[in-house]
Protein backbone atom coordinates (compact mmCIF):
# COMPACT_ATOMS: atom_id res chain seq x y z
CA UNK A 1 0.00 0.00 0.00
CA UNK A 2 1.18 3.52 -0.77
CA UNK A 3 -0.08 6.92 0.35
CA UNK A 4 0.27 10.04 -1.78
CA UNK A 5 1.29 13.27 -0.10
CA UNK A 6 0.79 16.82 -1.28
CA UNK A 7 3.72 18.69 -2.80
CA UNK A 8 6.02 19.92 -0.05
CA UNK A 9 6.34 23.69 0.43
CA UNK A 10 9.93 24.31 1.49
CA UNK A 11 11.44 27.77 2.03
CA UNK A 12 14.66 28.41 0.13
CA UNK A 13 17.24 28.91 2.88
CA UNK A 14 20.34 29.06 0.71
CA UNK A 15 21.46 29.55 -2.89
CA UNK A 16 25.01 28.59 -3.90
CA UNK A 17 26.98 27.84 -7.02
CA UNK A 18 27.58 24.31 -5.75
CA UNK A 19 25.56 22.19 -3.31
CA UNK A 20 27.26 19.13 -1.78
CA UNK A 21 25.00 16.59 -0.11
CA UNK A 22 26.78 14.41 2.46
CA UNK A 23 29.58 15.56 4.76
CA UNK A 24 31.72 12.43 4.77
CA UNK A 25 35.30 12.27 3.48
CA UNK A 26 34.27 12.60 -0.18
CA UNK A 27 31.79 15.36 0.59
CA UNK A 28 34.18 17.51 2.59
CA UNK A 29 36.82 17.05 -0.11
CA UNK A 30 34.33 18.11 -2.80
CA UNK A 31 33.10 21.14 -0.88
CA UNK A 32 36.57 22.36 0.06
CA UNK A 33 37.93 21.82 -3.47
CA UNK A 34 35.06 23.71 -5.09
CA UNK A 35 35.32 26.60 -2.62
CA UNK A 36 39.07 26.88 -3.11
CA UNK A 37 38.43 27.05 -6.85
CA UNK A 38 36.27 30.13 -6.26
CA UNK A 39 32.72 28.74 -6.12
CA UNK A 40 30.20 29.53 -3.41
CA UNK A 41 29.43 26.21 -1.74
CA UNK A 42 26.81 24.86 0.64
CA UNK A 43 27.46 21.51 2.34
CA UNK A 44 24.52 19.71 3.94
CA UNK A 45 24.99 16.83 6.38
CA UNK A 46 22.42 14.76 8.26
CA UNK A 47 24.45 14.18 11.44
CA UNK A 48 25.78 16.56 14.07
CA UNK A 49 29.38 16.31 12.87
CA UNK A 50 31.35 15.95 9.67
CA UNK A 51 33.40 12.92 8.74
CA UNK A 52 30.94 10.20 7.76
CA UNK A 53 32.43 6.74 8.04
CA UNK A 54 35.84 8.16 8.99
CA UNK A 55 34.44 9.67 12.19
CA UNK A 56 30.86 8.58 12.87
CA UNK A 57 31.58 5.16 11.38
CA UNK A 58 35.05 5.02 13.00
CA UNK A 59 36.88 3.50 10.03
CA UNK A 60 40.19 4.47 11.59
CA UNK A 61 42.88 3.48 9.10
CA UNK A 62 43.54 5.29 5.82
CA UNK A 63 44.80 2.78 3.29
CA UNK A 64 44.59 1.81 -0.39
CA UNK A 65 46.64 4.87 -1.36
CA UNK A 66 50.02 3.44 -2.39
CA UNK A 67 51.30 1.60 -5.45
CA UNK A 68 54.35 -0.08 -4.00
CA UNK A 69 56.39 2.69 -2.44
CA UNK A 70 54.65 5.41 -4.46
CA UNK A 71 51.96 7.40 -2.63
CA UNK A 72 49.18 7.65 -5.21
CA UNK A 73 46.38 9.46 -3.37
CA UNK A 74 47.27 13.00 -2.35
CA UNK A 75 45.51 16.35 -2.03
CA UNK A 76 42.90 16.91 0.67
CA UNK A 77 43.59 13.54 2.29
CA UNK A 78 47.25 14.54 2.75
CA UNK A 79 46.12 17.72 4.49
CA UNK A 80 44.06 15.67 6.92
CA UNK A 81 47.04 13.46 7.69
CA UNK A 82 49.40 16.39 8.23
CA UNK A 83 46.98 18.20 10.54
CA UNK A 84 46.13 15.07 12.51
CA UNK A 85 49.82 14.25 12.92
CA UNK A 86 50.45 17.77 14.25
CA UNK A 87 47.73 17.13 16.84
CA UNK A 88 49.35 13.81 17.78
CA UNK A 89 46.27 12.01 16.44
CA UNK A 90 47.76 10.18 13.46
CA UNK A 91 50.37 7.42 13.38
CA UNK A 92 52.08 5.92 10.32
CA UNK A 93 55.36 4.13 9.61
CA UNK A 94 58.29 6.26 8.45
CA UNK A 95 59.59 5.63 4.97
CA UNK A 96 62.57 3.63 6.29
CA UNK A 97 60.22 1.05 7.83
CA UNK A 98 58.05 0.52 4.73
CA UNK A 99 58.76 -2.53 2.60
CA UNK A 100 61.73 -3.22 4.87
CA UNK A 101 62.52 -6.47 6.68
CA UNK A 102 59.77 -8.88 7.81
CA UNK A 103 60.64 -7.84 11.38
CA UNK A 104 58.66 -4.65 10.75
CA UNK A 105 55.46 -6.71 10.96
CA UNK A 106 55.77 -6.96 14.73
CA UNK A 107 56.31 -3.20 14.98
CA UNK A 108 53.59 -1.92 12.65
CA UNK A 109 50.97 -4.58 11.91
CA UNK A 110 48.82 -3.68 14.90
CA UNK A 111 48.56 -0.14 13.50
CA UNK A 112 46.96 -1.54 10.33
CA UNK A 113 49.91 -0.30 8.28
CA UNK A 114 50.41 -3.32 6.05
CA UNK A 115 49.72 -4.14 2.42
CA UNK A 116 46.59 -6.25 2.72
CA UNK A 117 46.70 -7.01 -1.02
CA UNK A 118 50.04 -8.80 -0.71
CA UNK A 119 50.17 -12.60 -0.86
CA UNK A 120 53.41 -12.83 1.11
CA UNK A 121 53.60 -13.81 4.77
CA UNK A 122 54.11 -11.70 6.75
CA UNK A 123 52.63 -8.93 4.63
CA UNK A 124 54.94 -5.96 3.98
CA UNK A 125 54.54 -2.74 5.91
CA UNK A 126 53.35 0.15 3.76
CA UNK A 127 52.16 3.73 4.09
CA UNK A 128 48.83 3.64 5.92
CA UNK A 129 47.60 5.95 8.65
CA UNK A 130 45.88 5.19 11.97
CA UNK A 131 43.94 8.21 13.20
CA UNK A 132 41.52 9.42 15.86
CA UNK A 133 37.84 9.94 14.92
CA UNK A 134 37.27 13.09 16.97
CA UNK A 135 40.44 14.53 15.47
CA UNK A 136 38.96 13.86 12.03
CA UNK A 137 35.88 15.87 12.99
CA UNK A 138 38.02 18.77 14.17
CA UNK A 139 40.10 18.83 10.99
CA UNK A 140 36.92 18.63 8.89
CA UNK A 141 35.50 21.66 10.69
CA UNK A 142 38.72 23.59 10.22
CA UNK A 143 38.97 22.87 6.49
CA UNK A 144 35.33 23.77 5.86
CA UNK A 145 35.55 26.97 7.88
CA UNK A 146 38.86 28.09 6.38
CA UNK A 147 37.70 27.53 2.80
CA UNK A 148 34.48 29.50 3.29
CA UNK A 149 32.03 26.64 2.80
CA UNK A 150 28.56 27.30 4.21
CA UNK A 151 27.76 24.27 6.38
CA UNK A 152 24.30 23.08 7.38
CA UNK A 153 24.38 20.15 9.83
CA UNK A 154 21.24 18.39 11.08
CA UNK A 155 19.88 18.52 7.52
CA UNK A 156 18.74 15.17 6.17
CA UNK A 157 18.33 15.04 2.38
CA UNK A 158 14.71 14.35 1.49
CA UNK A 159 14.11 14.99 -2.21
CA UNK A 160 15.75 16.51 -5.26
CA UNK A 161 14.55 19.63 -7.01
CA UNK A 162 14.48 18.66 -10.70
CA UNK A 163 13.22 20.84 -13.54
CA UNK A 164 13.23 19.54 -17.13
CA UNK A 165 15.84 16.91 -16.35
CA UNK A 166 18.16 19.41 -14.67
CA UNK A 167 18.93 19.15 -10.96
CA UNK A 168 18.41 22.59 -9.39
CA UNK A 169 18.91 21.79 -5.70
CA UNK A 170 17.66 19.65 -2.85
CA UNK A 171 15.12 19.66 -0.05
CA UNK A 172 16.28 18.60 3.42
CA UNK A 173 14.22 17.61 6.44
CA UNK A 174 15.20 19.56 9.56
CA UNK A 175 13.84 20.33 13.02
CA UNK A 176 12.53 23.54 11.43
CA UNK A 177 10.66 21.56 8.78
CA UNK A 178 11.58 21.02 5.12
CA UNK A 179 14.14 23.46 3.74
CA UNK A 180 15.40 23.94 0.19
CA UNK A 181 18.99 24.60 -0.83
CA UNK A 182 19.42 25.55 -4.48
CA UNK A 183 22.53 25.54 -6.66
CA UNK A 184 23.85 25.43 -10.20
CA UNK A 185 25.59 22.09 -9.62
CA UNK A 186 24.80 19.39 -7.05
CA UNK A 187 27.34 16.79 -5.92
CA UNK A 188 25.96 13.60 -4.38
CA UNK A 189 28.36 12.27 -1.73
CA UNK A 190 25.76 10.51 0.40
CA UNK A 191 27.41 7.09 -0.03
CA UNK A 192 24.17 5.53 -1.30
CA UNK A 193 23.42 7.93 -4.20
CA UNK A 194 20.36 9.13 -2.29
CA UNK A 195 20.18 12.26 -4.45
CA UNK A 196 21.00 10.68 -7.81
CA UNK A 197 18.66 7.71 -7.38
CA UNK A 198 15.71 9.90 -6.41
CA UNK A 199 16.48 12.29 -9.25
CA UNK A 200 16.06 9.45 -11.73
CA UNK A 201 19.67 8.45 -12.39
CA UNK A 202 20.26 4.89 -13.54
CA UNK A 203 21.70 2.67 -10.82
CA UNK A 204 21.94 -0.84 -9.49
CA UNK A 205 21.37 -2.09 -5.94
CA UNK A 206 23.62 -4.67 -4.33
CA UNK A 207 24.93 -5.47 -0.87
CA UNK A 208 28.13 -6.48 0.85
CA UNK A 209 29.28 -6.62 4.48
CA UNK A 210 28.07 -4.21 7.14
CA UNK A 211 30.09 -3.56 10.28
CA UNK A 212 29.34 -1.80 13.55
CA UNK A 213 32.81 -0.74 14.62
CA UNK A 214 33.72 -0.36 18.29
CA UNK A 215 36.66 0.69 20.47
CA UNK A 216 37.91 -0.80 23.71
CA UNK A 217 39.65 1.19 26.42
CA UNK A 218 41.84 -0.09 29.24
CA UNK A 219 43.84 -2.45 27.02
CA UNK A 220 47.45 -3.24 27.89
CA UNK A 221 48.60 -3.44 24.26
CA UNK A 222 52.22 -4.23 25.17
CA UNK A 223 51.13 -7.31 27.14
CA UNK A 224 48.76 -8.38 24.37
CA UNK A 225 51.43 -8.09 21.68
CA UNK A 226 54.03 -9.86 23.81
CA UNK A 227 51.63 -12.77 24.39
CA UNK A 228 50.96 -12.98 20.66
CA UNK A 229 54.66 -13.08 19.83
CA UNK A 230 55.68 -15.49 22.60
CA UNK A 231 52.66 -17.82 22.34
CA UNK A 232 51.55 -17.64 18.70
CA UNK A 233 49.64 -20.92 18.69
CA UNK A 234 47.53 -20.01 21.74
CA UNK A 235 47.00 -16.49 20.45
CA UNK A 236 45.79 -17.74 17.08
CA UNK A 237 43.30 -20.08 18.75
CA UNK A 238 41.86 -17.26 20.88
CA UNK A 239 41.67 -14.92 17.90
CA UNK A 240 39.89 -17.53 15.80
CA UNK A 241 37.28 -17.92 18.52
CA UNK A 242 36.80 -14.16 18.81
CA UNK A 243 36.32 -13.81 15.07
CA UNK A 244 33.74 -16.60 15.06
CA UNK A 245 31.84 -14.83 17.84
CA UNK A 246 31.95 -11.60 15.88
CA UNK A 247 30.74 -13.24 12.69
CA UNK A 248 34.02 -12.50 10.97
CA UNK A 249 36.76 -9.88 10.87
CA UNK A 250 39.82 -8.98 8.85
CA UNK A 251 43.17 -10.63 9.55
CA UNK A 252 43.66 -8.67 12.79
CA UNK A 253 40.44 -8.01 14.70
CA UNK A 254 41.96 -5.32 16.92
CA UNK A 255 44.38 -2.53 16.06
CA UNK A 256 46.14 0.16 18.03
CA UNK A 257 45.08 3.80 17.88
CA UNK A 258 46.88 7.08 18.66
CA UNK A 259 45.25 7.04 22.12
CA UNK A 260 47.19 4.92 24.65
CA UNK A 261 45.24 1.89 25.87
CA UNK A 262 42.52 2.33 23.25
CA UNK A 263 42.15 -0.23 20.47
CA UNK A 264 40.00 -0.20 17.36
CA UNK A 265 37.91 -3.23 16.39
CA UNK A 266 36.77 -3.14 12.76
CA UNK A 267 34.12 -5.77 13.36
CA UNK A 268 31.73 -7.56 13.63
CA UNK A 269 31.38 -8.36 9.93
CA UNK A 270 27.74 -9.09 9.18
CA UNK A 271 26.25 -10.41 5.95
CA UNK A 272 22.67 -10.55 4.73
CA UNK A 273 21.76 -6.98 5.67
CA UNK A 274 20.74 -4.16 3.35
CA UNK A 275 22.34 -0.83 4.23
CA UNK A 276 19.57 1.11 2.46
CA UNK A 277 16.70 -0.59 4.30
CA UNK A 278 15.88 0.85 7.77
CA UNK A 279 14.32 -2.37 9.03
CA UNK A 280 17.36 -4.38 7.94
CA UNK A 281 19.72 -1.82 9.48
CA UNK A 282 17.81 -1.97 12.76
CA UNK A 283 18.21 -5.76 12.88
CA UNK A 284 21.92 -5.37 12.09
CA UNK A 285 22.38 -2.94 15.00
CA UNK A 286 20.90 -5.45 17.44
CA UNK A 287 22.87 -8.35 16.00
CA UNK A 288 26.15 -6.42 16.13
CA UNK A 289 25.76 -5.19 19.70
CA UNK A 290 24.93 -8.67 20.92
CA UNK A 291 28.06 -10.05 19.27
CA UNK A 292 30.22 -7.24 20.65
CA UNK A 293 29.04 -7.87 24.21
CA UNK A 294 29.76 -11.60 24.00
CA UNK A 295 33.19 -11.15 22.43
CA UNK A 296 34.29 -8.53 24.96
CA UNK A 297 33.24 -10.76 27.86
CA UNK A 298 35.27 -13.60 26.36
CA UNK A 299 38.50 -11.66 25.76
CA UNK A 300 38.42 -10.20 29.27
CA UNK A 301 38.59 -13.74 30.58
CA UNK A 302 41.17 -15.33 28.27
CA UNK A 303 43.28 -12.77 26.39
CA UNK A 304 46.29 -11.30 28.24
CA UNK A 305 46.21 -7.50 28.18
CA UNK A 306 42.40 -7.36 27.90
CA UNK A 307 41.43 -8.24 31.50
CA UNK A 308 40.56 -4.62 32.38
CA UNK A 309 39.20 -3.65 28.99
CA UNK A 310 35.82 -2.02 28.53
CA UNK A 311 33.70 -0.81 25.62
CA UNK A 312 34.73 2.80 25.17
CA UNK A 313 32.28 3.49 22.35
CA UNK A 314 30.40 1.94 19.47
CA UNK A 315 30.23 3.76 16.14
CA UNK A 316 27.37 6.20 15.64
CA UNK A 317 26.98 4.96 12.07
CA UNK A 318 26.72 1.42 10.77
CA UNK A 319 29.64 0.73 8.44
CA UNK A 320 27.83 0.16 5.16
CA UNK A 321 30.11 -0.84 2.30
CA UNK A 322 27.72 -1.13 -0.61
CA UNK A 323 24.11 -0.37 -1.49
CA UNK A 324 23.08 1.59 -4.58
CA UNK A 325 25.73 2.17 -7.26
CA UNK A 326 25.49 4.67 -10.08
CA UNK A 327 25.23 3.40 -13.64
CA UNK A 328 26.96 6.36 -15.21
CA UNK A 329 28.45 7.38 -18.53
CA UNK A 330 31.07 4.70 -17.92
CA UNK A 331 30.81 1.75 -15.52
CA UNK A 332 34.16 0.72 -14.05
CA UNK A 333 34.57 -3.07 -14.10
CA UNK A 334 36.55 -5.49 -11.99
CA UNK A 335 38.78 -6.05 -15.00
CA UNK A 336 39.46 -2.31 -15.15
CA UNK A 337 40.64 -2.36 -11.55
CA UNK A 338 42.61 -5.62 -11.74
CA UNK A 339 44.40 -4.71 -14.98
CA UNK A 340 44.96 -1.11 -13.81
CA UNK A 341 43.23 0.25 -16.89
CA UNK A 342 44.13 3.87 -17.56
CA UNK A 343 41.59 6.12 -19.29
CA UNK A 344 42.03 9.23 -21.38
CA UNK A 345 39.55 10.97 -19.06
CA UNK A 346 41.16 9.79 -15.81
CA UNK A 347 40.76 12.52 -13.16
CA UNK A 348 41.86 10.69 -10.00
CA UNK A 349 43.39 7.45 -8.88
CA UNK A 350 43.37 4.93 -6.08
CA UNK A 351 46.00 2.39 -5.09
CA UNK A 352 46.97 1.27 -8.58
CA UNK A 353 43.72 1.86 -10.44
CA UNK A 354 42.21 4.89 -12.16
CA UNK A 355 38.82 6.61 -12.19
CA UNK A 356 37.48 8.21 -15.39
CA UNK A 357 35.44 11.39 -15.20
CA UNK A 358 32.59 9.54 -16.93
CA UNK A 359 32.22 7.32 -13.82
CA UNK A 360 31.17 10.44 -11.86
CA UNK A 361 28.53 11.49 -14.41
CA UNK A 362 24.93 10.18 -14.37
CA UNK A 363 23.48 9.36 -17.77
CA UNK A 364 20.16 11.13 -17.61
CA UNK A 365 20.30 13.89 -14.99
CA UNK A 366 22.04 17.16 -15.78
CA UNK A 367 24.14 19.30 -13.44
CA UNK A 368 24.74 16.41 -11.06
CA UNK A 369 28.04 14.78 -10.11
CA UNK A 370 28.55 11.70 -7.96
CA UNK A 371 31.63 10.97 -5.84
CA UNK A 372 32.45 8.36 -3.24
CA UNK A 373 31.78 4.70 -2.68
CA UNK A 374 28.61 4.80 -4.82
CA UNK A 375 30.38 5.90 -8.01
CA UNK A 376 29.68 4.19 -11.34
CA UNK A 377 31.18 0.72 -10.96
CA UNK A 378 30.06 -2.87 -10.98
CA UNK A 379 29.55 -4.36 -7.51
CA UNK A 380 32.72 -6.46 -7.84
CA UNK A 381 34.77 -3.47 -8.93
CA UNK A 382 33.37 -1.28 -6.16
CA UNK A 383 34.39 -3.77 -3.49
CA UNK A 384 37.99 -3.33 -4.60
CA UNK A 385 37.96 0.47 -4.94
CA UNK A 386 35.81 1.92 -2.16
CA UNK A 387 38.33 2.86 0.52
CA UNK A 388 38.29 6.33 2.05
CA UNK A 389 41.37 7.94 0.37
CA UNK A 390 40.30 7.11 -3.22
CA UNK A 391 36.79 8.35 -2.41
CA UNK A 392 38.30 11.61 -1.19
CA UNK A 393 40.20 11.95 -4.46
CA UNK A 394 36.92 11.46 -6.35
CA UNK A 395 35.31 14.14 -4.21
CA UNK A 396 38.13 16.58 -4.88
CA UNK A 397 37.89 15.98 -8.63
CA UNK A 398 34.11 16.45 -8.57
CA UNK A 399 34.41 19.66 -6.57
CA UNK A 400 36.91 21.11 -9.01
CA UNK A 401 34.77 20.05 -11.99
CA UNK A 402 31.69 21.68 -10.46
CA UNK A 403 33.52 24.96 -9.85
CA UNK A 404 34.91 24.94 -13.40
CA UNK A 405 31.40 24.40 -14.83
CA UNK A 406 29.99 27.30 -12.83
CA UNK A 407 32.87 29.56 -13.76
CA UNK A 408 32.51 28.82 -17.48
CA UNK A 409 28.72 28.63 -17.48
CA UNK A 410 28.82 25.17 -19.06
CA UNK A 411 27.17 21.84 -18.20
CA UNK A 412 29.30 19.68 -15.89
CA UNK A 413 29.52 16.94 -18.53
CA UNK A 414 31.25 19.41 -20.87
CA UNK A 415 34.03 20.45 -18.49
CA UNK A 416 37.40 19.72 -20.14
CA UNK A 417 39.21 16.86 -18.46
CA UNK A 418 42.51 18.70 -18.86
CA UNK A 419 41.13 21.57 -16.77
CA UNK A 420 40.05 19.20 -13.99
CA UNK A 421 43.50 17.63 -13.95
CA UNK A 422 45.15 21.05 -13.80
CA UNK A 423 42.86 21.98 -10.93
CA UNK A 424 43.75 18.81 -9.08
CA UNK A 425 47.47 19.46 -9.44
CA UNK A 426 47.01 23.07 -8.32
CA UNK A 427 45.48 21.72 -5.11
CA UNK A 428 48.25 19.18 -4.51
CA UNK A 429 46.29 16.15 -5.74
CA UNK A 430 47.39 13.49 -8.23
CA UNK A 431 44.81 13.29 -11.06
CA UNK A 432 46.31 10.06 -12.38
CA UNK A 433 46.97 11.55 -15.79
CA UNK A 434 50.40 9.90 -15.96
CA UNK A 435 49.89 6.11 -15.98
CA UNK A 436 52.24 4.05 -13.84
CA UNK A 437 54.52 1.46 -15.38
CA UNK A 438 52.12 -1.38 -14.52
CA UNK A 439 49.03 0.33 -15.98
CA UNK A 440 47.10 -0.91 -19.01
CA UNK A 441 45.83 1.53 -21.63
CA UNK A 442 42.79 0.19 -23.44
CA UNK A 443 41.94 2.40 -26.39
CA UNK A 444 38.49 0.83 -26.68
CA UNK A 445 37.50 2.47 -23.41
CA UNK A 446 38.92 5.86 -24.28
CA UNK A 447 37.18 9.12 -25.13
CA UNK A 448 38.87 12.32 -26.25
CA UNK A 449 40.09 14.54 -23.41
Amino acid sequence: MHIRLDEVAAPVVRRSDVVVVGGGPAGVSAAVAAARRGASVTLVERYSALGGLASGGMVLVLDDMVNGEEITVTGVVAEYIDRLATMGLAVYPPKADRYASPAMWAKWARWGAYDFHSHTNPKPICYAVAFDPDGWKRVSNDLVRESGVHLRLHSWFSRPVVRDGVLRGVVCETKAGPQAVLGDVVIDTTGDIDVASRAGADHVHDRYLVTLVFRLGGVDTATAERFEQEHPKEARAINRTVKRMLGGAWELWWLKTPLPGVVWCNCPHLTGYDGADPESLTAAEFDARSRIASAVEYVREVLPGFADSYVLDVAEQMGVRQTRLLTGEYVVTKDDVVTRRHFTDTVCRGRDYYTPYRALLPRNVEQLLVAGRHYSATPDAQRMSREIPPCMAMGQAAGIAAALAVDAGTPVRDVPVAAIRAGMRAQGADPGDVPSANATVDELSEVPA
